[in-house]
């Protein structure tokens, strides 16, 4: 292994509590174990909420993989038991149950995608079902027994809803001790999570101790932005860059990101050193960096993470060539126009935009051309005579081309 000192700056990169003593107890027991000279146990759980993972949810297994590395033992733990409640920590209201079929559905996908960040040969992978579902109502009982109810309601999420007098189901209550009994479980040295789940990793820390083990050390990560810059990235919220999306299209979304997030995708999702990216948040203070190239390194990164090193060339050469030289993309969809069409029914019809409300915010908003030219009137029809390319944003492109004489009924 690397000595304490070459390994504390990696394992510590990207690590926030909001909370100065609380960093220091944490790295200074990190140090610690580490100069035991063995590996450590390390785990992030992952409730199958959905079947497809967003950059969001690969911070904890890029630090997974960054103790993997380091030589350390990694737990990729799927929560097939956690998410039948629902983890309540970023929601203002009860998540609606999952059920086993539903979640068993959803989890398949889970560990497919998660190797694309952790070493298959390296990653450890359990589910809590294997121990939550044999407790018994008593060793429920056991568990709720070494917490109070004010410590729940001290939460800031719970304190909320409390205060609004909105219902806190006590199911959700069991979710943190369920998540606590995980690392009691596995006997956990180190549990990751985002800064969210701080309550809940301090549960199982309390859990180990009280029932004799050693207590874990909790490392939590900030919520990554989405492509706005600024609102939690979300499936639901429509800021998402998708791990399985195109190399093209993921590209595209890094490429924008407003300047002001690029640091914290550099240093929460990707491959970078802490001083390599010193060096680059150095240089756009100092203005020796372009902000412009700076986003493009960094685009070429997730995608080559997710992708490769080839698709990640072709996905920049694809983007100089539509954005940068303004030039149309070597391929895209195309569809036939038989008839006359109004503008919104073809944007709806040819799936550039997900309904006709949707298309008609589109070209309001000034977001849709043909043939590089502004599409302003809503009751606007479209006819062509030869190929003419429809464009929506800067990334949705299609060919419309006329029937054949031959197409017509």
């Amino acid at each position: 292994m690397k000595p304490i000192d070459e390994q504390m700056p990696i394992l510590m990169q990207g690590v926030e509590f909001g909370d100065p003593q609380m960093r220091d107890t944490m790295e200074t027991e990190l140090r610690e174990r580490l100069a035991e000279g063995r590996p450590l146990r390390v785990y992030c759980g992952y409730d199958p909420t959905s079947t497809d993972l967003h950059l969001g949810h690969t911070i904890t297994m890029r630090k997974l993989r960054q103790f993997q590395d380091l030589g350390h033992e990694a737990i990729f733990l799927i929560g097939d038991f956690t998410g039948l409640v629902g983890d309540p920590s970023d929601k203002e209201s009860a998540r609606r149950q999952q059920t086993p079929e539903e979640v068993a559905e959803k989890a398949e996908t889970y560990v497919q995608q998660a190797f694309k960040i952790l070493d298959p040969e390296k990653t450890i992978v359990r589910h809590n079902s294997e121990w939550l579902s044999g407790l018994s109502f008593i060793d429920v009982i056991e568990l709720a027994s070494y917490f109070t109810v004010q410590q729940f309601l001290a939460r800031e999420n719970f304190a909320r809803r409390y205060a609004k007098g909105d219902p806190i189901w006590v199911h959700e209550f069991l979710y943190a001790l369920m998540q606590g009994r995980d690392a009691v479980a596995m006997e956990t040295d180190v549990q990751l999570g985002g800064s969210d789940q701080l309550f809940n990793l301090l549960v199982g820390r309390k859990l180990q101790e009280t029932l004799g083990q050693r207590p874990q050390i909790c490392l939590t990560f900030p919520i990554l932005v989405g492509t706005d810059g600024y609102l939690r990235m979300s499936k639901t919220t429509g800021n998402h860059i998708g791990i399985d999306e195109l190399p093209e299209q993921m590209y595209g979304k890094v490429m924008s990101l407003p300047d002001h997030a690029m640091i914290d995708y550099y240093t929460l999702v990707t491959r970078f050193t802490p001083d390599q990216i010193a060096t680059i948040n150095q240089g756009l203070a100092d203005g020796s960096v372009h902000p412009r190239d700076a986003k493009m390194q960094l685009a070429r990164e997730i995608v080559s993470i997710f992708h490769g090193d080839k698709a990640a060339d072709e996905a920049e050469r694809h983007f100089r060539t539509v954005f940068q030289e303004r030039e149309l993309p070597p391929e895209m969809p195309t569809y036939t126009m038989e008839s006359p069409t109004n503008i919104v029914d073809l944007l709806a019809d040819s799936g550039l935009a997900k309904s006709k409300s949707e298309a008609r915010r589109l070209i309001q908003q000034g977001g849709v051309r043909l043939d590089g030219e502004k599409v302003k009137i809503i009751e606007q029809v479209i006819e062509v005579q030869e190929e003419a390319v429809l464009q929506v944003g800067r990334r949705k492109f299609t060919k419309l081309v006329p029937a054949s004489p031959g197409d017509e009924s």
